[in-house]
């Protein structure tokens, strides 16, 4: 009794609530977690302690921050004729063909907010004047480069976007800030809200994308997005005679997802587009019998593939960089016995030891497969994009340190929508892939919030521009207030991480500090999710915050771990011996980039990976197992 008393006070008060929903044995999980958060030390940790620790974390997240939203009635078909992923998202989940599909709920990570803040309280463009809009560019030094900024937009429109109302709603820039406003007022569509038919979660959002890891950005979220993007012949999609995205009548791309493009998300695009196209012809030498259809259908099995692999070895690990999340995402596709051993005995020993991928079957952890609300708030990343992209002279030698002088610099006014295509167009492939991957992207901190988004002319589902300007930096914070996600601290406390008591517990910033306490006065609960994201101290490595990569820890697993192509037909039978060598053999965007432009890396990029500034060092070599190193 005396133990458990003394354990109780142990906890952090807003979190004894918890622990009192718990199983004994999540409760003692619990206690190691809430131990090493206390204390701040899991990321201090040599590896395989830190991997134990995020382990734990990830069990209570899967048991606690999976919460359904309405019911998924669909039907059991036969998942041998439907080996292949359909252009809607149906016929993924083995039991119910509409799981995860086009057009169903987002899911939640945690209940609604249950704050009494109003909507306009602070004033989202009050938040957005004073805490967000950039005063001067800073960047992530070589962390990450524009690639990897473009390759955020590239997996966002892969995966989820929200159905709209048609009634608008209007925000008006307060007096005291509406001076050094650049929209005094703007008007915008509310977020599409549905019953649910769930007495639990009453009202939900629906997803216009396909929540599923399927290229859809490419490929689109339905029959005719698809149809738009396939030429019908050899299985392969329409790229253009310079390798960039063909164009409609209107000027626009085309391509699986066309909402809010610019340059660097086109050319992304573009590339995997290609790499289809690339893969549509070795399928054709080595299966002529092969007919358009199956060609296409296998491509897209394997291209999809390859685009989840880099983001889960490639891009997460320059996102995170630390040896303990290098362990832990390699341990996720390939399992603690890593990439020999599954590749010469196969996925036989269990997800932890052989990895997510090519396990016997799909987890969903009792929650139907969505992404969720909250995924989406954390993955609001726009203080990543610059004010300019910076043009290299490819035509110039480069340097022992493969450096390039600089061209020119275009506004990215001028690099986005239409005329963004035309930017592209003129620059081409080679120069704007070289140029980006020699730029540093902005980070993920306050006042970074790129200046030219607080005036931004957005798109329609269809590509068209529409005629009400918007203030995205306001929006994004008034987005999350209508959807129910709750505020900063109630996150984290739902996320069961130590909530913060003062604004010193965020941030040891004094100027940031003052400027907490101007909009928010002492009262932390109001701190808006996405000022706290920003402002939150960084664990060293990590370009993000931790409550964010939180959030992350869980969906990344989710996202394989419940996905049929990625689990029970992860096979050479589904994806033919070829493909499934093809994505065996592929690590890394390098990889890709190096497939299309064979000479490219060779002659501009120096680091290890295509995410990072190209002409800084590549990683050390490092001579001890990664599993026995210390803390990075």
């Amino acid at each position: 009794m005396a133990f458990s008393f003394s354990l109780a006070a142990f906890i952090h008060p807003q979190l004894r609530h918890v622990v009192a929903k718990m199983s004994l044995f999540d409760t003692i999980l619990f206690y190691v977690v809430h131990l090493l958060d206390k204390f701040d030390l899991w990321h201090r940790l040599p590896v395989l302690l830190g991997l134990a620790y995020l382990g734990l974390r990830r069990h209570l997240h899967q048991r606690y921050n999976l919460l359904r939203v309405g019911e998924v009635n669909g039907k059991k078909y036969d998942t041998e004729e439907f080996s292949y992923r359909t252009a809607d998202g149906t016929c993924n989940h083995p039991a119910d063909h509409l799981v995860g599909s086009h057009g169903t709920f987002f899911g939640r990570n945690m209940p609604p907010s249950t704050s009494s803040y109003g909507l306009l309280e602070p004033h989202p463009v009050t938040v957005a004047t004073k805490l967000l809009e950039r005063r001067k560019c800073t960047d992530c030094g070589s962390q990450f480069n524009m690639i990897a900024c473009a390759w955020v937009q590239f997996m966002i429109h892969d995966w989820n976007d929200h159905m709209e109302d048609t009634e608008q709603v209007e925000l008006r820039a307060p007096e005291d800030v509406a001076a050094g406003c650049p929209l005094k007022s703007f008007k915008f569509f509310k977020t599409r809200k549905l019953p649910t038919g769930s007495p639990d979660l009453k009202f939900g959002h629906l997803n216009s994308r396909t929540p599923w890891w399927d290229g859809s950005v490419i490929y689109g979220n339905n029959k005719e997005g698809m149809i738009r993007v396939r030429t019908f012949k050899d299985g392969k999609l329409r790229v253009s005679g310079d390798g960039l995205l063909e164009h409609d009548d209107n000027g626009i791309p085309i391509s699986g997802d066309v909402r809010n493009n610019w340059a660097g998300f086109s050319l992304l695009q573009a590339l995997f587009m290609k790499e289809h196209n690339a893969i549509c012809d070795m399928l054709k030498e080595h299966y002529p019998e092969f007919d358009d259809e199956k060609l296409y259908r296998h491509a897209r099995l394997i291209t999809s593939a390859v685009i989840a692999k880099i983001h889960t070895l490639d891009w997460t690990i320059e996102l995170v960089k630390t040896d303990t999340l290098v362990a832990g995402m390699r341990i996720n596709w390939y399992g603690f016995l890593g990439k020999r051993i599954k590749d010469l005995l196969g996925p036989k020993f269990g997800p932890i030891l052989s990895g997510l991928v090519g396990f016997k079957r799909p987890r969903d952890h009792g929650t139907p497969y969505s992404l969720t609300e909250e995924f989406v708030s954390v993955y609001r990343m726009h203080s990543l994009l610059p004010e300019n992209i910076v043009l290299r002279d490819l035509k110039s030698t480069t340097s022992e340190h493969k450096s390039l002088p600089i061209q020119e610099e275009i506004p990215m006014t001028e690099m986005i929508g239409k005329e963004g295509e035309k930017s592209l167009s003129k620059i081409g492939i080679e120069q704007m892939l070289v140029s980006m991957g020699h730029q540093s992207c902005g980070a993920a901190t306050l006042w970074n919030y790129p200046t030219w988004m607080r005036n931004l002319v957005p798109h329609d589902i269809d590509g068209e521009e529409r005629p009400d300007l918007v203030d995205m930096a306001a929006l994004e914070i008034y987005r999350d207030r209508e959807r129910g996600i709750p505020r900063y601290n109630e996150f984290r406390r739902n996320l069961l991480m130590i909530p913060i008591s003062k604004w010193e517990d965020l941030t040891d910033d004094e100027e940031v500090i003052e400027a907490l306490r101007e909009v928010y006065g002492d009262d932390v609960e109001k701190l808006d999710l996405q000022v706290g994201l920003h402002a939150e101290k960084k664990i060293k490595g990590f370009a993000i915050s931790e409550t964010a990569f939180n959030i992350f820890l869980l969906i990344a697993s989710r996202r394989l771990e419940a996905d049929r192509f990625f689990t029970t037909n992860f096979n050479a039978r589904t994806y033919t011996e070829k493909g499934f060598e093809w994505v065996n053999k592929t690590e890394t965007l390098k990889d890709v980039i190096d497939r299309h432009f064979p000479e490219m890396t060779e002659k501009y990029m120096r680091c290890t990976s295509a995410f990072a500034v190209w002409n800084s060092d590549p990683n050390p070599r490092r001579y001890l197992p990664l599993y026995l190193r210390p803390a990075t």
